[in-house]
């Protein structure tokens, strides 16, 4: 039966909703995994409980679906090596919310497309044109401009800023390797199995060095896993009712979307030169998916696996 043209524009609408909504949630993530610093916990002890909430939501999702077998991997040692990179990733992530504002944390988090794009014309051998290196170099040059290290300071320190490196390097090697595993791997597999290395590693570490958290710290810890869960089932969903070319423009919501959470939380705000780091950041991540939406690049499956 031929779809008609305002049936397509319904799905394409529910899926743009989907996708703010994923992203949305994704920024109340980190946002609560920022206010979750105030208790100074170690790093590994939140990805510990994030992994294990992850994996309880994705499978209660899936159960109810009836769709448990897309949580099976199909390759064990692959995702587990693609899972080690999340666990780094995420620890990274942990630190660096609690070291920078949430605002500086997404405009220099926003430089994985470039940084994927990169290691894919290296690695893999693709093209990169005149226009698309033009594109790679105003997003860096974005990066500095943001972070403005000849004047003055941006906010954070220094930890922030290794932590965001380790975030930025691991997210994007992992997901040039996603590349090979997307062939045979669901997105909701690669998701709860990152979170079942997350969860394991994190609590193997808390056996020798953690503490008990409290109900309270608890409750927000769920939360953040619910968040985070809830934020990737609804992406899920949204690339089956349209391309992940066409979710892609709408991931710089999380910019706008962090901004006004860190500002109605933390009172922060952003620089005059975060503004303009941010603004060539998306400008070049725009353009470098709209490239890769033409020929089936990269910057699609950069948005297929947020964990």
């Amino acid at each position: 039966m031929m779809r008609r043209s305002g049936d397509r524009t319904a799905t394409d609408f529910e899926a743009i909703g989907l996708a703010v909504a994923g992203f949305t949630l994704w920024v109340l993530t980190d946002s609560t995994m920022k206010w979750i610093g105030r208790y100074r916990l170690p790093a590994y002890e939140v990805v510990a409980f994030l992994g294990l909430f992850i994996c309880l939501c994705l499978a209660g999702y899936a159960a109810a679906r009836g769709e448990m077998r897309v949580l099976r991997p199909a390759n064990l040692r692959n995702q587990l090596v693609r899972s080690c990179l999340d666990l780094a990733n995420n620890l990274g992530v942990v630190i660096a919310v609690w070291h920078l504002p949430l605002t500086l944390f997404y405009i220099l988090i926003f430089s994985a497309p470039m940084v994927v794009s990169t290691l894919a014309a290296v690695f893999l051998k693709e093209q990169v044109n005149a226009k698309k290196a033009l594109a790679l170099l105003a997003g860096f040059a974005g990066v500095v401009i943001a972070v403005n290290p000849f004047g003055r300071p941006a906010g954070g320190d220094w930890i922030g800023y290794a932590a965001c490196a380790v975030c930025v390097a691991c997210f994007s090697v992992s997901m040039v390797w996603s590349r090979v595993l997307t062939r045979t791997e669901t997105p909701e597999s690669l998701t709860f199995f990152s979170g079942a290395v997350m969860a394991a590693a994190g609590f193997g570490a808390m056996a020798f060095h953690g503490t008990a958290p409290g109900g309270l710290v608890l409750a927000e810890l769920f939360v953040m896993g619910v968040f985070c869960a809830g934020g990737s089932i609804c992406f899920f969903m949204a690339i089956k009712h349209t391309s992940a070319s066409n979710v892609s423009q709408y991931h710089y919501t999380q910019l706008l979307t962090g901004a006004l959470i860190s500002y109605l939380v933390w009172r922060e705000i952003p620089t005059v030169w975060m503004a303009l780091g941010g603004a060539l950041i998306v400008a070049s991540g725009l353009y470098i998916a709209w490239v890769a939406a033409r020929g089936g690049g990269v910057a699609e499956e950069v948005l297929e696996h947020p964990l």
